[in-house]
């Protein structure tokens, strides 16, 4: 062939590929699609549910009350896709090609905990598809440079601050802290938080271990960590390590005048489980039922506001999970997410997910959840955690005291 002839075609197909472009990117968006592999089975089965269930409450509100997403000039329904991860990092990467792939989905929420979310990041930065974190706090996802994460609920280092921040101001004589927290992305994320901000306030570390995931039995750790004659004790990691971290401290006697456990003490089956024996226990919570964020407050505030009222989503949470199940913030952080998503295709109009991400880091809002900004790693900054504690069989705020729904119970009750 022929140079000349060579280039003329050459100039045709680039021509031809320059105006076919226009018509491909007005091509109609006849509905959104979230893919989601959730963890519906496993050891994050019960967070899981909590997350499924906000997400299913979030697409009802927008399809049935907001009138769908609005895109290309009118509005258009939100679809979710949903795979069960089993709670299984190998499980999480080949359902996130599948949704890709195959079912063609707009953007992905990660499935819950940080071991879990980082396991996937890597997928969807080689497709550069849009990836939502509703359950990854550790602080470690969003130091390795991917560009399409963007986090709904907050940073992990963050989660025990404001318990020990209630512990020097109602009892500024107490010093002795014990940490023990489960050996992962997340717990230690949290873990090195709380030895940071205990040492800023003057608090003395008397102990501090991880333990395995898996764990089966915390008896030699709770052992050492009674010898060290703790005032407090915080830590955790899920609801599994947690629940048996609560119920072998009662097995041992080792009383102390305050418990916090991540994760495990905020969700209403643990205290189905442990009944009195969860009396007293505390726990950082991102949303709990009874914090009131409205439209008037985010008016004040100066933000945008969208979704439901609280009372309006607690009732969509119910309709979703198909039970009498109070939300608690694993699903209203994934709630949180689809408002967000929701906020950026409108503000884009656009699903493409290169603008989707500049979007969302340009979005401040508030929603019954709180507020919602992210730093530039797509770290969320501008939601705060309240308190929790376990009183006569019911989750009460009990900090910071603006929010207080009771009075903290300190000392905790001895168990019985």
């Amino acid at each position: 062939m022929k140079r000349r002839t060579f280039v003329t075609l050459v100039t045709l197909v680039v021509a031809f590929g320059l105006m076919a472009t226009p018509a491909v990117q007005a091509k109609a968006v006849n509905e959104v699609l979230i893919g989601h592999p959730a963890a519906l089975s496993g050891k994050y089965a019960k967070a899981g549910e909590q997350a499924v269930g906000g997400v299913q409450a979030a697409v009802d509100w927008v399809n049935s009350v907001y009138g769908g997403i609005q895109i290309g000039g009118k509005r258009v329904p939100l679809k979710y896709k949903i795979y069960d991860s089993e709670s299984r990092k190998e499980s999480v990467t080949s359902l996130l090609e599948r949704l890709i792939t195959s079912d063609k989905v707009d953007v992905i929420f990660s499935a819950y905990s940080s071991g879990l979310t980082l396991a996937g990041a890597p997928i969807a930065e080689k497709y550069g598809i849009l990836y939502m974190d509703h359950g990854g706090a550790s602080d470690k996802i969003f130091r390795q440079g991917f560009e399409y994460i963007v986090q709904t609920i907050g940073p992990g280092s963050s989660y025990h601050a404001g318990t020990l921040e209630m512990v020097k101001a109602i009892a500024p004589d107490v010093k002795k802290v014990a940490l023990a927290y489960e050996d992962s992305e997340f717990a230690r994320s949290v873990m090195d938080g709380a030895e940071a901000k205990a040492r800023s306030l003057g608090f003395d570390v008397v102990f501090k271990r991880t333990y395995p995931k898996g764990v089966t039995d915390l008896t030699p750790l709770l052992s050492d960590l009674k010898a060290a004659n703790a005032e407090i004790v915080i830590g955790g990691g899920h609801f599994q390590d947690g629940q048996l971290f609560n119920k072998q401290m009662a097995d041992l006697g080792l009383n102390v005048k305050l418990l916090s456990l991540i994760a495990a003490a905020t969700l209403p089956a643990f205290g189905e489980a442990l009944g009195d024996l969860a009396e007293g226990v505390m726990g950082p919570s991102h949303w709990e039922y009874g914090v009131t964020f409205s439209r008037e407050g985010a008016k004040k505030a100066g933000k945008t506001w969208i979704g439901p009222s609280q009372d309006e989503y607690v009732a969509l949470f119910k309709k979703a999970v198909d039970k009498d199940m109070l939300p608690d913030y694993h699903a209203a952080e994934a709630s949180a997410q689809v408002l967000a998503f929701v906020l950026a295709v409108e503000k884009t109009n656009s699903v493409d997910s290169d603008k989707l991400r500049a979007a969302l880091g340009e979005l401040e809002f508030m929603s019954f959840y709180g507020g919602w900004k992210i730093d530039e790693t797509g770290k969320q900054i501008g939601h705060s955690m309240v308190n929790v504690q376990w009183q006569k069989g019911e989750r009460k705020i009990i900090w910071p005291e603006s929010a207080q729904t009771a009075k903290p119970v300190f000392p905790k009750p001895d168990f019985k």
